[in-house]
């Protein structure tokens, strides 16, 4: 196998900051061509350039120059920030990656890694562990532009061979940074208000059940996929990946054993519509069967780490 030389778009999204960290400390700092739009001063260094995701001749001249031979194609834009601009999410969302793969075909890239999410479920399809194989009828831009996706994804594998790899992502748990955008984002917010003032709102229900992952599971998920042997990658749409479930009343419980104090109260926005159609539990035994996924984090573990991590930050 060639030395991984990997290229990361959105590396300055929640899970991009951490995945281009991993992957440095895993192959080297010189290994890992980390792009975004924009970046904070402090991440600026050689192995870092903004990069326009829509830019294709640019974005096949960056892969030529720096011999790229892996993609973590991590740019997009969330669920409920999608609902604002429909024209420009499906642009970035999915044109993008269409481009992309065309690229990987032409120049002949090893690896794709493409980020689906538990958006792509819908009112059509069991709340209650979801099955692998289910109709998708989504009812986000977000969704739709990710089921979009994972079948030309799909397409490119039968078609021209592409070694294209994808998780549908639950929703993710990290302090590294403050998501935006995300239906499931207040599992974060949550921890950061909890901490800051001892309470917080949250714009979801409290009995609104969804799937939820910490952050360390999803990167080493997304490792493992892409170093799994490519005969053991059988699924070429997007692997359901799954950890917990909760809702925000259980979560508020279990931070009530690390901060007394604390209290929740709620105020129901739009997300709780996005949210009614998602699943409320993953069954993603097809990962750990072909692959060997395995999750490490469960409720009560994410959030002692949480606020272990954020304490420092804080306090």
């Amino acid at each position: 196998m060639d030395t991984p030389k990997i290229l990361i778009t959105g590396a300055n999204g929640q899970l991009g900051r951490v995945l281009t960290q991993s992957l440095r400390a895993e192959y080297g700092n010189d290994a890992v061509l980390a792009s975004d739009l924009n970046f904070p001063d402090s991440a600026e260094n050689e192995n870092t350039i903004f990069l326009d995701i829509l830019n294709t001749e640019r974005v096949k001249e960056t892969i030529k120059d720096h011999k790229i031979n892996q993609i973590y194609h991590m740019a997009a834009i969330l669920s409920a920030s999608g609902e604002y601009n429909p024209h420009k999410t499906w642009n970035v969302n999915f044109n993008a990656v269409l481009d992309l793969l065309e690229i990987m075909r032409e120049c002949n890239v090893g690896k794709l890694f493409y980020p689906s999410t538990i958006a792509v479920f819908g009112n059509t399809t069991p709340q209650s562990m979801t099955p692998q194989d289910v109709p998708l009828l989504p009812e986000t831009v977000y969704g739709i532009s990710k089921t979009t996706g994972e079948l030309w994804c799909n397409y490119y594998h039968n078609r021209y061979g592409v070694d294209v790899r994808s998780l549908r992502y639950p929703g993710i748990i990290s302090y590294q940074s403050i998501p935006s955008g995300g239906t499931t984002d207040y599992a974060v917010e949550i921890f950061h208000e909890a901490i800051k003032h001892n309470k917080y709102t949250c714009f979801l229900g409290p009995d609104t059940t969804l799937p939820m992952m910490f952050i360390d599971d999803a990167i080493r998920a997304t490792i493992d996929l892409m170093k799994a042997p490519k005969e053991k990658i059988k699924t070429r749409t997007s692997y359901n990946l799954s950890a917990m479930s909760f809702t925000p009343a259980q979560l508020a419980d279990e931070i009530v054993n690390h901060i007394p104090q604390f209290e929740i109260d709620y105020e129901p926005d739009f997300r709780q519509e996005i949210a009614n159609s998602w699943s409320e539990s993953i069954d993603d035994s097809r990962a750990r069967e072909e692959w060997g996924w395995n999750h490490q984090y469960d409720i009560t573990k994410m959030t002692k780490r949480m606020i272990t991590e954020l304490k420092k930050i804080y306090i």
